[in-house]
C-alpha cells in the first residue's frame, strides 16, 4: 500500500535530486523512497548503537563486580 505525500523541498536539493535521477535513469518517486528508507535504516542502526553502549556499560559495571566477588573467593582457598 502506498500513501500520497506532499512536501516542500529546497530548491537546491529538488535540483540535486532531478540531476542523480536522471543520471540513474530511476524515477523521482523511488529515489525519495529509496532515500526514505535508508535515513530511517541509518536512524534505527544510531539508536541500536546508543542502546548497546548504554547496556554494554551497565554489564561491564556488573561484570566487575562478579569478578571482584570471585577473587575474593580465590583468596580464601587453600593452595
Amino acid at each position: 500500500m502506498s500513501k500520497t505525500l506532499s512536501l516542500k523541498v529546497k530548491d537546491d536539493i529538488f535540483e540535486d535530486v532531478e540531476r542523480v535521477t536522471r543520471r540513474l535513469h530511476m524515477p523521482r518517486n523511488a529515489y525519495i523512497n529509496d532515500a526514505l528508507e535508508f535515513y530511517n535504516r541509518l536512524n534505527e542502526r544510531r539508536r541500536l548503537k546508543g542502546q548497546l553502549a548504554k547496556e554494554s556499560l551497565l554489564t561491564r559495571k556488573s561484570s566487575a563486580a562478579v569478578l571482584e566477588e570471585m577473587e575474593g573467593l580465590e583468596d580464601g582457598l587453600p593452595e
